[in-house]
């Protein structure tokens, strides 16, 4: 008489979060909590200190997500020291060569993390959860880096952008109305209080609305390819 013997498998045991594979998740979530947080925070306290300390820790943060040669690290490693120190000191639109110097190395650290992290984005054969995190990150980046340029126009030019006095609580524009200015000319939704006056910063308003067009095109573009190749694998 044969005996049936019933073997009780294990329950599997419950993967673990790991950092290492979810780099871009962890980015975007920071740069998502940089625009929820910074309208909370009052300038001109040690509050506004203390986070734009903390904040500085984002740069460090991109440069761990992309994955790169030794060579591009080093690279990024030397642009992310006065970027951070831009970051730590108070943002200041007056403050002469030494806030525009800290201005044009935050612009240069960006435009380099966002070179890097779109050639990695963009390579990839088949579209991921970390490849979505990696294109918005991009997209947030952009805006970022955008701002920067806003602030170094108004360094350049203290009049270039008109502050509406009805609509805000100040009529100097700071580094928060650059970022709201920059997110809302991506996607052009146009900024509502805040317009540009000189030639120059016009012509990067309108740049930038062009950019923001064709990455949303063409991420779209590279999602339904990737999500095509992944289906043709399936099938």
């Amino acid at each position: 008489m044969a005996t049936v013997q019933t073997i009780r498998q294990k329950p599997a045991a419950k993967k673990k979060f790991n950092f290492a594979e979810h780099k871009f998740f962890l980015l975007f979530v920071y740069l998502i909590a940089v625009l929820l947080y910074y309208p909370y925070v009052k300038e001109d306290s040690f509050s506004y200190t203390v986070f734009r300390i903390v904040g500085s820790a984002g740069i460090f943060l991109a440069v761990y997500a992309v994955k790169v040669r030794r060579t591009l690290l080093i690279c990024a490693v030397l642009l992310a020291i006065p970027a951070g120190l831009q970051r730590i000191l108070l943002f200041r639109a007056d403050a002469g060569l030494f806030s525009l110097l800290g201005i044009l190395f935050s612009f240069a650290f960006d435009v380099f993390i966002v070179v890097l992290v779109f050639r990695r984005v963009f390579t990839e054969q088949q579209v991921k959860s970390e490849t979505v995190f990696g294109a918005i990150c991009i997209y947030l980046l952009i805006g970022y880096s955008f701002a920067s340029i806003y602030a170094m126009i108004d360094t350049l030019q203290p009049r270039a952008f008109y502050v509406d006095p009805i609509m805000n609580l100040h009529s100097v524009p700071n580094r928060f109305d650059f970022i709201y200015y920059s997110f809302a000319t991506m996607t052009s939704m146009g900024a509502a209080g805040i317009a540009p006056v000189t030639g120059q910063a016009r012509s990067f308003t309108v740049i930038e609305t062009t950019l923001g067009v064709l990455y949303l095109a063409v991420l779209i573009a590279r999602l339904m390819a990737g999500y095509r190749h992944s289906s043709a694998e399936r099938d």
